[in-house]
């Protein structure tokens, strides 16, 4: 039977409900870690560099202790530069990578990289005494209403605990995980509520309350070792929401964590989306059941979905895998926050808001921003998305049991050093364990009451207005932000050129994506640099390298520059703006750039009279986010280049044109040098739209096992879809080997798939290099589908198996 009664965390309700109605900031520092699990300092004892008999070179480094444990992966650098990602040995002595690039035979320096940070490299940046910036104040919108102040409710705990072995789940092998979570009811409520579930991200699974060891390799726990509790560690947010008539089930995911590095193709996305779906189903159940203490109480037609760290991955694969349902729930807002998107699944039809740590330590490039990229796009749905980062929080203080001084178990702060000036524990614009937790209350539960509840109070919060609100304290937080399609007007994407898009005069004018090291010769890369912390918008996602990433426009000027200017010219569907907010861009400045940068924005309507606005006047867009100059260890992840929605309002020039009637928008320089990333002009009105499952076809790869041949050809793999396409669609394939990239016949490659209209099934060609010799063991390569447009992803994992055709 079910256990129904107050935990240990119970109690802590009362106090919590006190607690948040203090103004943020109030409370204490967080206390150092002890053993910081994200020290990037590692002690080498040598490296080798070895030719390969098929041609390239093994990299292998030495070290002296293993690596710590994080979710980031590592890489290998040489003389300064990423080569690739890192495998481990079994013992964590050894370092090793495999890669074509014949810079690597002279290495003088070999050394251990973490999200493209390059010790060396940053080193050296720091050498060249950056430029400071001091950005002008920026007014923000106050909103009176403020998501963290309580409700009318009591709030009552119905815990359940089925034990921590009572279900299996496919996407882990079939492994067996716990069924916990707390719940956190509105007392006396009338009628159905609506529901909220909570999911944590990777923790260490168990730990020994005498020896304060960890442990994230067992479940259950070994002996002498009990669960972390990290689901109770947002009872903060859950306590506000269910004070206004909000279910919120917060559940618990130790057996995934403990089993996702070696049991799973993806790192445990599709385990929690299929624990979150399991928890649905219990829900239900209850929801039906007589004599229950849920009977009649979850309104399961109006759901949202807030994951943490890997869990922000795990919502949106519960979401897309609840839309497969012949009778999917209600999933109407999904929240990833602090999250990694190691696969690249979109998620359209569904409002979204992902929350970015500036100070994130763990998942330190932000990666999380590919879910607002890939899905603006995707499909021309109806609703609001938006990305926000929140300067001076990091990436573990959201949660109470992962926050020294307030978790019971074991736990850390995941920056360092301790001591940068911009991120480290005493810095004046690092927020308190207290101050983000109250900001990650006001935004988190703003979200779900603004989508869920229909309060259109919090829409400034998300809309890119740049509201705020008490609770939030001094945090500051910027947006980007995408309005439903209803309520815009998208005159010029800015992805690729476009018939009525000209850029003319810049130095530099080109539509770039991803970095320098991932795009194919004769294209541009949107950055240079290896150290992708600073780069979230291009920043490579695990299971796809190789795929673009978010296209933009590049621009760069100088005093030689001749005229510079973007000009779009509207077709006859876009030139009335009267019934529009404002004219919106995304802007970011560009990480080459020094001094003062700006742009001027000017309309033209069909007389030929126009309007200017300066950037700098309505928006920080193009000031740079704050850099570290005292980098102890070289990892100077900061100074990101991170795009801004920039909003123009339309009265800002209806009165000096007919905006009824435009013909141009231009973009030109406003300082005499400078550079700036330009995405997604459009004339739009603020909005939340109404989501729900999304009904868009899926996509799932099938595993494949085929002969090598003797030489060149190819291996057929198959796409299936859900439904016939009624307009083509794309998303693109990469395939990689499992283990040494030398060994097989299949090279490390991605290539975009066009699937037509109308069909059910596609196959594709995956190149083959097949040889004479013996070889007995097949060759596994991990092929993964990602990016898609038109369709969503379903199963986006497949083995392709080779085997050895040549007799012994």
């Amino acid at each position: 039977m079910p256990r129904f009664a107050p935990t240990r965390a119970a109690a802590r309700t009362t106090a919590v409900l006190a607690a948040i109605l203090l103004a943020a900031g109030l409370g204490a520092p967080a206390g150092a870690d002890p053993g910081d699990p994200t020290n990037e300092s590692t002690d080498a004892k040598g490296f080798t560099v070895e030719p390969l008999p098929e041609g390239g070179w093994r990299v292998t480094l030495s070290l002296a202790e293993p690596l710590p444990v994080r979710d980031a992966a590592p890489e290998l650098a040489v003389d300064g530069q990423v080569v690739g990602a890192a495998k481990e040995s079994p013992d964590g002595l050894t370092l090793t990578t495999e890669t074509t690039d014949p810079a690597v035979a002279g290495a003088g320096s070999v050394e251990v990289a973490w999200n493209g940070e390059v010790p060396g490299a940053a080193a050296a940046a720091r050498r060249s005494a950056p430029w400071h910036y001091t950005p002008k104040p920026f007014h923000r919108k106050p909103v009176y209403t403020d998501p963290a102040t309580p409700g009318k409710y009591a709030v009552e705990r119905l815990d359940y605990d089925l034990g921590d072995t009572p279900t299996t789940l496919p996407g882990l092998s079939g492994l067996p995980v716990e069924l916990r979570a707390a719940v956190y009811a509105p007392a006396k409520a009338r009628g159905e509520r609506p529901v909220v579930v909570f999911l944590h991200g990777r923790h260490s699974a168990c730990y020994n309350p005498t020896t304060r060891q960890t442990n994230n390799t067992n479940w259950p726990c070994a002996e002498g070792f009990i669960p972390i509790d990290s689901y109770l560690g947002y009872t903060e947010t859950a306590v506000a929401l269910a004070s206004h008539g909000y279910v919120v089930v917060s559940v618990s995911a130790n057996g995934v964590n403990a089993k996702d590095a070696s049991f799973t193709d993806d790192n445990g996305a599709a385990a929690r989306g299929e624990l979150v779906m399991k928890h649905l189903d219990l829900l239900a159940q209850w929801n039906q059941k007589r004599g229950h203490p849920l009977k009649g109480r979850l309104d399961l037609s109006n759901v949202g979905l807030m994951g943490h760290s890997r869990g922000g991955e795990g919502v949106v694969e519960a979401a897309l895998m609840n839309a497969e349902r012949r009778h999917p729930y209600g999933v109407r807002a999904v929240l990833p926050l602090a999250p990694v998107d190691f696969g690249r699944a979109s998620l359209p039809d569904v409002p979204m808001a992902v929350l970015l740590p500036y100070c994130d330590g763990d998942v330190s490039n932000q990666q999380g921003q590919h879910f607002f990229d890939d899905t603006r796009y995707s499909l021309d749905d109806d609703v609001l998305r938006s990305s926000l980062m929140i300067m001076g929080a990091d990436h573990n203080f959201f949660n109470t049991e992962w926050t020294p001084g307030d978790s019971v178990a074991p736990s850390g702060d995941d920056w360092s050093p301790a001591n940068d000036e911009v991120c480290g524990s005493a810095s004046p614009t690092r927020l308190t364990a207290a101050e983000q937790r109250a900001v990650g209350t006001a935004y988190m539960a703003g979200f779900f009451r603004l989508v869920q509840g229909g309060e259109k109070a919090f829409l400034p919060l998300f809309d890119g207005t740049n509201g705020t609100v008490p609770s939030a304290g001094r945090a500051e937080v910027y947006a980007q932000a995408q309005q439903p399609s209803s309520r815009r007007e998208d005159l010029a994407p800015l992805e690729r050129p476009a018939g009525n898009v000209s850029v003319t005069g810049f130095d530099l004018g080109a539509y770039c994506h991803s970095v320098a090291s991932r795009v194919p010769a004769g294209q541009t890369p949107c950055s240079a640099t290896t150290q992708t912390s600073k780069i979230p918008h291009w920043t490579p996602a695990t299971f796809a390298t190789s795929v673009p990433t978010s296209p933009v426009l590049r621009l760069q000027w100088s005093e030689a520059s001749v005229a510079p200017s973007v000009r779009i010219a509207l077709g006859p569907g876009q030139r009335d703006a009267d019934g529009y907010d404002a004219l919106t861009f995304r802007l970011a400045r560009d990480e080459t750039a020094v001094g003062d940068v700006d742009l001027d924005v000017t309309v033209t309507d069909h007389k030929g009279r126009s309007a200017t606005v300066r950037v700098g006047d309505v928006s920080p867009a193009l000031t740079p986010f704050p850099a570290s100059t005292n980098t102890p260890n070289g990892m100077n992840r900061l100074g990101k280049t991170w795009l801004r929605t920039v909003r123009v309002p339309v009265d800002d020039f209806a009165r000096r044109v007919d905006e009824d009637n435009l013909r141009y928008v231009t973009i030109r320089p406003a300082t005499p040098t400078g550079g700036a990333y330009l995405s997604d002009i459009a004339f739009d009105s603020t909005g939340v739209g109404r989501g729900g499952p999304t009904g868009a076809v899926r996509v799932s790869i099938a595993d494949a096992t085929v002969a090598e041949g003797d030489g060149t050809g190819t291996a057929t793999m198959r796409l299936t879809l859900s439904d016939r396409l009624t307009e083509p669609a794309r998303l693109y394939v990469q395939t990689a080997a499992s283990g040494s990239a030398s060994a097989g016949q299949v090279p490390l490659l991605s290539f975009p798939v066009t699937l037509p209209k109308w069909t059910k099934q596609v196959t594709i060609q995956v190149p083959l290099t097949g040889n004479t010799a013996v070889n007995p063991a097949e060759l596994r390569y991990k092929t993964t589908i990602s990016a898609p447009t038109g369709v969503v992803i379903g199963d986006g994992f497949a083995w392709l198996t080779v085997t050895d055709d040549d007799a012994a």
